[in-house]
């Protein structure tokens, strides 16, 4: 057993697992507590490194593309402190982290994992079910619908079409971007009928916007890697690019189908607007961004 203890967790290495779990020290990210421990299967791992610095040192795990449904849907772009997969090392402890790191070298090369992209999850995200509440709303889900209820600031749009309820079986893919503090973030739920005409995200009933705590609303990003855990993996579905971004291709329905969608879309509006519930200028605005469909 290969074994490291610091404040922001612990990592450990039985031969054929990484078992990385959280320290509880308060200078820990909500969202790392809150994930839990990761067990790390060897297989999953594509290289560790160990990068010395002049007060603090950093552990490093890089992952296998398409492995893990948490890299995968929040694409690289959770803030350093809450990567599980980074462990910040105190200096007087850098020769204990340098052991563990070739620990698991050797059982790379030993084990002769390959450093190729993976045909299927090997890691199984959260579990289910799983609730945040965020800055515009609730959102769970319990493995097979999710479920957004807004909040009394959400935008009046939003509120006027009551709970949202999307099937998994009805996704395309999921987008998150987080909320940076100085940037509004987003976790939206792209369907086969909204591929094509996204609205901006305070106003997309598919969507949250995520403007408030920027530490609570990272949370949201618990909800986007259950849900990419349970739909296609990547290599299997068409249209990934270089990025290993879902792109709409065959599997969105065709353009007569698409247009279809749109005019039931500005008929919608139509009756929001004529209830009373879009003031001229939000129907406007609304019924733009949807016309650019077409």
């Amino acid at each position: 057993m290969a074994e490291i203890i610091q404040r922001d967790g612990t990592w450990a290495f039985d031969g054929t697992t990484v078992r990385i779990t959280p320290g509880l020290h308060r200078s820990v990210p909500l969202f790392r507590q809150t994930y839990g421990e990761i067990a790390v299967p060897l297989e999953a791992v594509a290289s560790i490194v160990f990068e010395p610095e002049r007060k603090r040192g950093r552990l490093r795990i890089r992952l296998r593309e398409g492995a893990d449904p948490l890299l995968q849907a929040t694409g690289g772009r959770l803030p350093d402190s809450a990567d599980p997969y980074r462990l910040a090392v105190d200096i007087d402890r850098a020769g204990v982290a340098e052991y563990v790191a070739e620990e698991i070298r050797q059982a790379l090369l030993l084990d002769q994992i390959p450093q190729e992209p993976t045909k299927a999850y090997l890691l199984p995200g959260p579990p289910v079910p799983v609730s945040v509440r965020s800055s515009d709303g609730m959102v769970s889900f319990d493995g097979a619908q999710v479920r957004i209820d807004w909040s009394d600031t959400s935008d009046r749009v939003k509120r006027a079409t009551g709970p949202r309820i999307i099937n998994v079986g009805d996704l395309v893919q999921v987008e998150w971007l987080p909320n940076s503090g100085y940037e509004d973030g987003f976790l939206r739920f792209v369907t086969r009928e909204t591929v094509f005409s996204k609205l901006p995200p305070e106003k997309d009933p598919y969507a949250l916007d995520l403007w408030g705590s920027a530490r609570r609303d990272l949370l949201t990003a618990l909800v986007a890697t259950a849900v990419t855990a349970r739909l296609p993996h990547p290599s299997t579905r068409a249209g990934i690019d270089a990025a290993d971004r879902p792109q709409p291709t065959a599997s969105l329905p065709p353009p007569a189908d698409h247009h279809d969608v749109l005019l039931r879309r500005l008929r919608e509006l139509g009756e929001l607007h004529r209830d009373g519930v879009l003031t001229d200028e939000e129907f406007a605005m609304t019924k733009a961004v949807v016309l650019r469909g077409f």
